[in-house]
């Protein structure tokens, strides 16, 4: 029995099935394993987070509003029509993610957007949508 055998991967096992190809399967094998040795899941976790408080339209219109610059909970209700209690949940949501920051003004908390970054991811799916 020949000991040089090497155990075959499932990885690029597959890929050979796939593209019939064993050396080109090794090969794209080597390098998914690399792209996915960067990949931290963490990161993921908090990406998906931003993402999901973004992807609600209240949410994304409550973030446009400050995009102009800080604004109280009663001026967010009122511009977009909306009672306190669902538009200080949809607050507390875009502030856990990091997308906005809260400033205590005596009985009032005044929110603004984080950092220009949120403009910038704003502008950007602004821009995909006209693609």
């Amino acid at each position: 029995m020949n000991e040089d055998v090497e155990p075959q991967d499932p990885c690029v096992e597959r890929l050979a099935r796939l593209t019939g190809d064993r050396c080109k399967a090794k090969n794209a094998a080597r390098r998914l394993q690399t792209l996915t040795d960067n990949i931290d899941e963490s990161e993921l976790v908090a990406e998906a987070e931003i993402f999901k408080a973004m992807s609600d339209p209240c949410r994304l219109a409550i973030l446009k509003l400050l995009r102009e610059g800080e604004l109280c909970v009663c001026e967010i209700m009122t511009a977009l029509d909306r009672p306190q209690s669902s538009t200080s949940h949809h607050l507390s949501i875009l502030k856990r993610a990091g997308l906005i920051r809260e400033r205590k003004e005596g009985k009032w908390s005044r929110y603004r957007l984080s950092e220009g970054a949120v403009i910038e991811m704003m502008n950007l799916a602004k821009l995909m949508t006209s693609l």
